[in-house]
């Protein structure tokens, strides 16, 4: 019989982290799942930590985990749509293998569809934590609409929860390289732009690491794709032309130096964290 739900992961070079974000997955309340994982050309014993872990849950649950591995690093959009042509549940559920997630996650996301049938997208409110705990946490609207996507993408990527068939009618992540970095976004638009429907959950039901390593990984072009998928929404969310200005502030936010760039993300992840 098929799961209920497959998690996919793409990971890269996170072998100290890994056995913390699939431990939260072992420790879930919904137990019906299967975990698919990509590792994407590491440079360090993710691949090798990563069979470790399958051979660990197999003994232990049984549940079904499939370990594959790029020959090089193509990204995440290719690591996660190879991850998608192995999974067999009716929802497709996201991880990063740096992250960790509460045990209810899962059943809550689950629950929200049980009530609102209608839905395609279930995501939920995310903390950012680092070496010394939670510092902060990002919200989005309840039900996004289509003029929420000039602002950035209005669903978290990593906490969400998506019909597998949904994914599918739009072929998954789209592959170009100037998607990089925004694959989920895209993705959001391409859903919403079918017609799909999204939620988000307001509980902090996932934590997303977010120390130098990440910090490192902002680079100024993925702000550059950042800007074309706020004016590729514009065509496809039907959206007025002139709204196409909005691509101009990742392109802005990207040229500040990356110590202010930090100071502001923190403040602003703070001041959120408080509401």
């Amino acid at each position: 019989m098929h799961p209920l739900i497959s998690v996919i992961m793409g990971i890269y070079n996170c072998a100290d982290t890994l056995t913390e974000a699939i431990d939260s997955i072992c420790n879930q309340t919904v137990r019906d799942w299967e975990l698919i994982l990509c590792d994407d050309g590491s440079s360090d014993r993710t691949y090798e930590a990563a069979c470790e872990l399958r051979d660990r849950i197999r003994k232990d649950t049984g549940n079904r985990v499939i370990v594959l591995r790029n020959p090089s690093n193509r990204g995440l959009n290719h690591t996660l749509n190879r991850c998608l042509r192995h999974a067999r549940g009716s929802f497709i559920a996201r991880m990063d293998g740096d992250d960790r997630c509460s045990p209810d996650r899962f059943e809550k996301e689950l629950d929200a569809f049980r009530k609102e049938p209608d839905l395609a997208i279930v995501s939920t409110d995310m903390e950012f934590f680092d070496e010394r705990g939670v510092f902060g946490k990002v919200s989005h609207p309840s039900y996004p609409k289509k003029e929420d996507f000039l602002k950035g993408s209005p669903f978290c990527h990593a906490p969400c929860l998506v019909r597998r068939d949904a994914m599918l009618s739009v072929r998954g992540y789209s592959e170009a390289r100037r998607l990089l970095r925004v694959e989920d976004y895209h993705l959001w638009i391409k859903l919403y732009a079918k017609g799909y429907r999204g939620r988000n959950i307001h509980e902090p039901l996932y934590q997303m690491r977010d120390d130098r390593n990440a910090a490192s990984r902002r680079k100024f072009r993925y702000r550059l794709n950042e800007a074309y998928v706020i004016r590729y929404g514009v065509y496809a969310l039907h959206l007025p032309v002139y709204d196409a200005v909005f691509a101009l502030r990742p392109i802005l936010v990207g040229l500040l130096p990356a110590p202010v760039y930090m100071a502001l993300h923190r403040r602003r992840l703070g001041n959120l964290s408080t509401h």
